[in-house]
């Protein structure tokens, strides 16, 4: 039966005619330009406050070829900066269109999926459970509709709806929890109830990461440092020049060099593209910093249903009471029989939900008499109780009714006119249907007068009618995907609403690890929170789960310090997802309340991805770790090269400049951000067990490793330079030595730091097209500024012999490849 049916809809021209007369479904909010928004943020970034004093220095001390150079600077950092950051911003904006809801609509006659923004005055628009309602609508018929209106009310308990009496329209913004209606748009954008109260489904509170707060306190110490030594060095180059633009140039100089104003930078860079990365490999990251916590995952909980298994839900068995006979439909064709046509009489109409859909679809197939259209649905239960059910009532108009019931086995049992006896026999073969990792339902029927039904259909007394079994069969590559969680240290949990002999039999079938204990939902929420702390970790799988018990579930792995991932689709996953630490939402079967509390979508509902992003969320993280750890040894020898000649009273204390240390910087920002994202993940990350995430970005050990490097490097250029002072040479044939080899000890550098465990005849043959560009330009630049004339004079180098340059290359090698026998001791132990 064709959904659309009995609406039409609006046709093309009549969209067109709302639109232009009541306009489009969307809220007008002021919105700062976000162009000006970044260019001020560039600003007031320390790093350009320094440009622009140095060049404002500059063309006061009449030195125009070095001031317009730091105004150059500053225009291609600033350039660099609003390309990555809009560019940033736009991949976000892609991807959270991506991630955004659709809307069902009926037009001429036809249903389609469109987005919220382009629904029109009079649209005819279609709700299930997991949607939320994208446009103030009157309801046209309504099926088993409840809604959560806390977003207008505060109040959380789901609302009843019905096409009938003052519940008959549905608010933007409030979420379908169950049922189905069919409304009619009456108001869209600001002149909703949501947008006349002024409020946004788009206002997120952005919390800072624990990573992101680590790089704030960090750079704003440096800051500080910074700002002390800018004094300092000012005091004392006054003190010996007796000059204050100069000593204010000195100052300026070591404030920029002590500035790691790539870190920020960086780690914006990494978790955009990271987040671009998911997006190929088909997950959708709605926020960047996701990635982050990708990497430090401990523990997943999966649903069963269409995460592990098919979702296919295809009828394998019936039990007929009356008959007492057993159908099994994996060895023979499906035939037709009472239970079959009430278990779809107690199904919805128009069906959403796989077995309802499966239901029909046999029916149609084997019934000899199709009654469907004979028939007209007067009243419904919605699904409720533990374990759920549902009745509907229909009638044919003259005499003859149908009340049929569907639901959970146990629910079924109690109102039902049965032995105790038969009761144990139903159970029994309800158990062997699930040991088989059937899902079971019971169905039922009853006899009532029309005019006086029971308020609650727990008040029927049924007439058993049998079970209903359906297998939704793993899906192939599962044993596979647990295996590859299990070696990358990363325990899996299966929380289903199934029946618990279901579930043991599927985690059996797809070899999930501790599966001979399962909990149920209700033994759940009796335990205390010491209690359910220790269940936690040796329990895999937790059956007839419902949404306070998924939340309590999270919420003890998380006091047992686990870092929690959570996949779900339905609507009662929404709190579970949101208090886990990464929610994964199903792209294709999710809802939409699903979606919006999740932080990542699988487009394709397929769990090898969490796999892959697991990897890539490490691959980041190390790789950043990788690039702040070459910003730190970089740094230093630029900070002692400026400082040390003027504290120790060298002959020569002006080796560099502000055009100097920008220059370096423009060749140093490109390396961190552009060679170490690009890097492969190392070859057993996926073998380690997940970091911690409160734990600090480096250990002491790796700290102090980075800071030696730093040294090293400063000793060796500053030492071949204090060897070339003390033979009386000039003070720019010095400053090219010193740069000269700063800039081999870069590339050097670069090189060893792609890996701080494997050697450098490993990673050369990592594939990473980018280092050898970058290497290239990096020695090509150095080439140009000591051999061309006219950007030496402006450096104030001197071209450098063969012999001069070799030196300056040994002295780089010594000073950085000495890690390689570190690598090579380290490797060795372990």
């Amino acid at each position: 039966m064709n959904e659309s049916s009995h609406h039409f809809g609006l046709t093309d021209e009549e969209v067109k005619l709302n639109r232009a007369r009541f306009g489009s479904n969307i809220f007008e909010r002021k919105r700062e330009y976000r162009i000006l928004q970044v260019i001020r943020e560039i600003v007031l970034e320390p790093l350009f406050l320094i440009l622009v004093c140095a060049a404002f220095i500059y063309f006061i001390i009449c030195e125009y070829n070095e001031g317009i150079i730091m105004l150059i600077a500053l225009c291609f950092v600033s350039g660099i900066s609003l390309y990555q950051e809009n560019k940033s911003r736009n991949a976000v904006d892609a991807l959270k269109k991506l991630s955004a809801c659709q809307a069902k609509v009926i037009r001429n006659g036809k249903v389609s999926e469109i987005a919220p923004e382009e629904l029109v005055m009079q649209d005819i628009i279609m709700l299930e459970d997991g949607n939320i309602v994208p446009a103030d609508a009157n309801i046209i018929e309504a099926h088993d509709l409840s809604v959560n209106e806390s977003i207008l009310t505060g109040e959380s308990l789901p609302l009843a709806k019905d096409s009938q009496g003052s519940n008959n329209i549905v608010f933007h913004g409030t979420m379908v929890i169950s049922g189905s209606c069919v409304a009619r748009v009456v108001a869209i954008g600001k002149e909703t109830a949501l947008g006349k109260i002024g409020q946004s489904l788009e206002d997120i509170e952005v919390v800072k990461t624990p990573l992101q707060r680590q790089i704030k306190s960090f750079v704003q110490s440096m800051v500080g440092v910074g700002v002390v030594a800018f004094i300092l060095v000012w005091a004392i180059n006054y003190y010996i020049s007796k000059s204050i633009l100069h000593g204010l140039l000195h100052g300026l100089t070591l404030a920029m060099s002590v500035l790691p104003e790539e870190i920020p930078v960086a780690f914006s860079t990494f978790m955009a593209l990271g987040a671009y990365h998911l997006y190929k490999k088909k997950v959708i990251a709605r926020s960047p910093h996701t990635v982050e916590t990708l990497g430090a995952a401990t523990v997943i909980c999966v649903d069963k249903t269409g995460t592990i298994t098919e979702s296919e839900m295809e009828i394998s068995a019936i039990y007929d009471y009356r008959e007492n006979k057993v159908y099994d439909y994996t060895i023979q064709p499906l035939n037709f029989n009472v239970v079959l046509e009430y278990s779809m009489w107690a199904s919805e109409s128009r069906p959403f939900d796989n077995m309802e859909k499966s239901i029909h679809k046999s029916y149609a197939a084997v019934a000899p008499d199709d009654k469907r259209q004979r028939f007209t649905m007067i009243n419904e239960y919605p699904l409720s109780g533990k374990p759920p059910m549902m009745t509907h009532i229909f009638s044919d108009g003259d005499s003859k009714n149908i009340i049929a019931c569907k639901g959970g086995v146990e629910g079924i049992l109690q109102q039902s006119k049965l032995s105790d006896e038969d009761k144990l026999g139903i159970l029994n073969i309800s158990n062997k249907f699930h040991a088989k990792g059937f899902r079971v339902l019971a169905v039922a029927k009853a006899s009532s007068d029309l005019q006086n039904l029971p308020i609650s259909q727990h008040d029927f007394e049924f007439e058993f009618l049998g079970l209903i079994a359906f297998y939704d069969p793993p899906k192939k590559n599962m044993t596979k995907i647990l295996e590859q969680f299990s070696a990358a240290g990363i325990s899996v949990k299966m929380i289903t609403g199934d029946h618990p002999e279901t579930a043991l039999a599927i985690a059996n079938q797809i070899r999930l690890k501790n599966s001979s204990e399962v909990l149920t939902g209700i033994e759940v929420l009796k335990m205390d929170e010491t209690e359910l702390k220790k269940k936690v970790v040796s329990v895999n799988i937790f059956a007839r789960m419902f949404p306070d018990a998924k939340l309590k579930i999270i919420e003890a792995l998380k006091a047992n310090g686990e870092v929690v991932a959570m996949t779900g689709d339905g609507v009662n996953d929404g709190p579970a997802l949101k208090a886990s630490h990464i929610g994964i939402a199903m792209g294709m079967r999710g809802s939409e309340i699903a979606k919006n509390a999740a932080s990542l979508i699988l487009m394709d509902d397929d769990l090898t991805h969490m796999v892959d992003a697991v990897a890539l969320g490490r691959r980041i993280y190390e790789n950043f770790k990788k690039a702040v750890q070459y910003i730190i040894s970089i740094h230093i020898p630029i900070i002692l090269i400026v400082t040390i000649p003027l504290l120790f009273f060298w002959k020569f204390t002006d080796f560099f400049s502000p055009i100097h240390v920008i220059f370096l910087e423009l060749i140093m920002g490109p390396t961190c951000s552009i060679i170490f994202e690009n890097e492969p993940i190392e070859a057993d990350s996926m073998q380690k067990p997940p970091r911690k995430m409160s734990a600090s970005l480096f250990s002491l050990r790796e700290l102090i490793l980075s800071i030696i490097q730093g040294l090293l490097i400063t000793m060796v250029s500053l030492g071949l330079g204090f060897y070339y002072m003390r033979m009386g040479h000039n003070e720019s044939h010095v400053r090219t030595i010193i740069y000269s080899t700063l800039i081999f000890s870069n590339l050097f550098l670069t090189l060893v730091n792609r890996s701080f465990y494997y050697s450098i005849l490993t990673t050369i043959r990592y594939k990473n097209k980018l280092v050898p560009m970058v290497l290239a330009i990096s020695l090509l630049v150095l080439f140009l500024s000591i051999y061309t004339a006219p950007i030496r004079n402006i450096f104030q180098f001197e071209a450098l012999n063969l012999r001069e340059l070799c030196l300056c290359f040994l002295a780089a090698f010594f000073g950085v490849m000495w890690i390689e026998v570190y690598k090579l001791i380290k490797l060795s132990k372990n």
